[in-house]
């Protein structure tokens, strides 16, 4: 099944949303789920039911790709 951008990510039937292992627990950490066809999604924890981000693998590859070379560490 194909998901697309902003869907509601309680609609993503069967997915294992999972935490980083360096999060809080404080509800202030996002989530991801693997997907068919190698497809990512993230959603914010706090809004369990609200929209999702949906990567395509390369997307998420290069997402993963910047954030392990700080190129967003500027944004906070």
């Amino acid at each position: 099944m194909t998901f697309e951008n902003g869907v509601r990510a309680d609609e993503i039937k069967g997915a294992r949303w999972r935490k980083a292992s360096a999060s809080t627990g404080k509800g202030e950490c996002v989530e991801v789920a693997a997907l068919g066809k190698g497809e990512v999604a993230m959603r914010n924890s706090r809004f369990p039911s609200g929209p999702a981000l949906v990567f395509t693998p390369q997307e998420w590859t290069a997402f993963l790709s910047a954030a392990k070379a700080e190129e967003f560490d500027t944004l906070t």
